[in-house]
């Protein structure tokens, strides 16, 4: 089991805004992220972008690597 990462608002909606930016839907992240080795389901990760969900930091890695985005990307409160 890896290592948690506190459920957030900010992270998941700075996910939210750097997967439409790249014009991908919850589906085709979902699907980037299991060519990867990381078992998301869109349905999760619908949860982690609301904030309800907690994310782990193999996630997060895979969704920074999809994304191609750095950490800052997913705590800045300024994420445009």
């Amino acid at each position: 089991m890896g290592q948690g990462i506190k459920s957030d608002k900010i992270i998941g909606e700075n996910i939210r805004k750097c997967r439409n930016t790249r014009g991908m839907t919850q589906e085709q992240l979902s699907a980037q992220l299991q060519v990867r080795g990381c078992d998301i389901s869109r349905g999760t990760l619908a949860k982690i972008e609301a904030g309800i969900r907690h994310i782990s930091v193999e996630e997060l890695n895979a969704i920074k690597a999809v994304l191609d985005i750095s950490y800052d990307d997913f705590f800045s409160q300024y994420n445009s």
